[in-house]
């Protein structure tokens, strides 16, 4: 009975692993098709967002299934449902990935040399989605706050791209309405840094038992 359990745990730990490769192509796609001004690319990120969200649904079914043709003890238990948490955190990081992407299709815009912070803010919240799917799996509590105390790395940039912004607005003849939506993907990155916590923090809960409040 306990190794069919944890065959299915196992599965579980798979599908995480999935959906959190989802959602970081569909960070770095985005901004890709931000930095190279790809609309087509952009396009595409949709795609991998309709594709989170059926991961989505799939792993809280799985997960279901565990609760209710199983006899999951307290700590067991405590895995189900941060995953059951987790999953939501994705889908809004794969949703706010192609609400980027649709700026740009929209907008037909790019990052230019004063924005390259944006590149460096998306390899940010990429490994921080990785490295907290990671503390999941392999139950690792100090990557999990390592990604928790990571997420100053992203405001930081996010308050460099703000800089940087305010400055290129000031300058005549600046496309206003093209900074503004820069200033808008900036902050859908550091939203996504948000979520990345939120995983992490439920990492933690599936751990230790005690869970810190997330971020909305």
């Amino acid at each position: 009975m306990r190794s069919g359990f944890d065959k299915q745990l196992t599965e579980l730990n798979r599908e995480m692993i999935s959906m959190g490769s989802l959602c970081e192509n569909a960070i770095a796609m985005s901004a890709k098709a931000l930095l190279d001004g790809d609309t087509a690319l952009a396009k595409k990120v949709s795609e991998l967002s309709a594709q989170i969200e059926r991961k989505e649904r799939d792993i809280e079914s799985m997960c279901l299934k565990l609760l209710l043709q199983q006899q999951p003890v307290a700590k067991d238990l405590r895995i189900i449902s941060s995953a059951l948490k987790m999953v939501t955190d994705m889908e809004r990081i794969g949703h706010q990935s192609s609400d980027i992407a649709e700026i740009i299709s929209l907008a037909n815009i790019s990052a230019g040399g004063d924005t390259r912070y944006i590149h460096d803010m998306a390899l940010s919240v990429i490994k921080m989605v990785t490295d907290s799917i990671d503390a999941f799996v392999k139950k690792d509590a100090a990557t999990a706050k390592s990604v928790i105390l990571y997420d100053d790395v992203v405001d930081d940039y996010f308050d460099k791209i703000k800089l940087a912004l305010i400055e290129l607005f000031s300058k005549s003849g600046t496309d206003g309405e093209q900074t503004l939506d820069l200033l808008m993907i900036a902050k859908y990155f550091e939203r996504i840094g948000d979520h990345a916590v939120n995983i992490a923090k439920w990492v933690l809960f599936s751990i230790t038992g005690r869970h810190e409040e997330t971020l909305a």
